[in-house]
């Protein structure tokens, strides 16, 4: 256990461990003490790791009280939900479909919403209802929507809510719809991920309204971006640092396994072989993954790991039309590539990779994004300046 680990053995100690990372701030301090994260985790939690999309095996707290407690109240983002409900445990499931999110997380964002007291205000993904909370101590629970399509989940935070005296609107339907009935809203927020801003949530904010939402390609990569509303539909804003969320359901994707590439063959199947310079290692980062999946679109990595070290990086595109492959062995400074199909990918993502290099290596907060009439452009240091789509 960590030196902020074991300062948060409660509400107290997570708040100092907060403040101290400047994630808490003064304003939302009083919010924090008023609905302390422990009220709204459920009873059966799967803990993660701050900094790490790891999740630990299955606490409960009947069982293991402390376990659950020291859980709670550790800066580390926690499952609730495996595969929509299906997996309950023991164990792990397959793909976390809920969660209570990171506490630095939680604030950070709250912090870019810009939210003041009676503000209307519009939640996407209620989960467990603690951000919903937040909000409602901020600004009134009547001026809070908050959206939730898992019916079960909007139950159990509902019920929540009611018992530290909130009791906002809470909806079951699809986040992607917003929830004009209660619009136009000041301030929108999502809890889970987008790749691409549902219009509903930028026409159901007020011109001078924000937007703030975990945004990222296919690729990888994701960051939170701030959005501010122009009217007609427009939104523009920066963002504001790096993320890591659970899809939107609506626009989750379903992805091939690689046998449907390789076309019932064996790898490497009618691939075309070539060598790179550029390391597997290079292009792993999440910073960097952002900027190779803005432009390089409808392509994702899998790495496939071998006991030596070694490892194969897979890229395949969504269309299931192209693969490729490149062989990571270390200490090498060229490595083998694969690629078939009407897309290579691996070039592509050398493109990619030099433009980011040209420009300076940039971080999350000198991209941008656009949302208009046009479509959703990501831009690099200013409105004008599109980044290229490559692929």
């Amino acid at each position: 256990m960590t030196v902020h680990e074991e300062m948060a053995a409660g509400p107290e100690g997570l708040a100092a461990v907060l403040m101290e990372k400047g994630a808490l701030t003064s304003d939302w301090l009083s919010a924090y003490e008023a609905v302390p994260r422990h009220l709204f985790v459920p009873e059966v939690i799967w803990p993660g790791r701050g900094g790490e999309n790891r999740q630990d095996d299955r606490v409960m707290r009947g069982e293991e009280p402390e376990a659950w407690w020291a859980a709670v109240h550790r800066d580390a983002p926690i499952t609730t939900q495996w595969d929509d409900g299906k997996y309950t445990g023991p164990g792990k499931g397959n793909i976390p479909s809920s969660s209570s999110s990171m506490p630095t997380m939680v604030f950070s964002m709250l912090d870019a919403l810009r939210v003041e007291k009676g503000h209307r205000v519009l939640e996407i993904g209620t989960g467990t209802g603690w951000n919903a909370a937040l909000l409602c101590h901020r600004v009134g629970a009547e001026h809070v929507v908050t959206v939730e399509v898992d019916a079960g989940t909007a139950r159990d935070a509902r019920q929540r809510l009611a018992a530290a005296g909130f009791e906002p609107l809470t909806v079951v339907g699809d986040g992607a719809g917003g929830f004009a009935e209660g619009g136009p809203y000041d301030r929108v927020i999502a809890t889970c991920s987008i790749g691409s801003v549902p219009r509903a949530w930028v026409a159901q904010t007020k011109p001078g309204g924000i937007v703030v939402a975990p945004w990222g390609p296919v690729y990888g990569g994701e960051a939170v971006v701030r959005l501010f509303a122009a009217g007609e539909g427009t939104a523009t804003g920066r963002f504001v640092g790096s993320s890591a969320f659970m899809r939107l359901r609506a626009q989750r994707s379903a992805r091939k396994h690689v046998r449907e590439y390789l076309g019932g063959r064996d790898w490497p199947a009618d691939g075309v072989r070539s060598t790179t310079f550029l390391s597997p290692d290079a292009v792993g980062d999440w910073e960097v993954m952002f900027a190779i999946g803005v432009q390089v679109p409808g392509a994702f990595p899998w790495r496939e790991s071998y006991e030596d070290g070694s490892y194969t990086l897979w890229l395949r595109d969504t269309a299931v039309t192209s693969w490729a492959t490149v062989d990571y062995v270390p200490g090498r400074v060229e490595f083998e590539v694969y690629q078939s199909g009407p897309r290579c990918l691996w070039d592509e993502v050398v493109a990619a990779h030099r433009w980011w290099e040209g420009r300076g290596r940039p971080g999350f907060g000198r991209f941008g994004l656009t949302v208009d009439g046009n479509g959703e452009r990501v831009w690099l240091d200013s409105p004008d300046r599109a980044v290229p789509v490559v692929g």
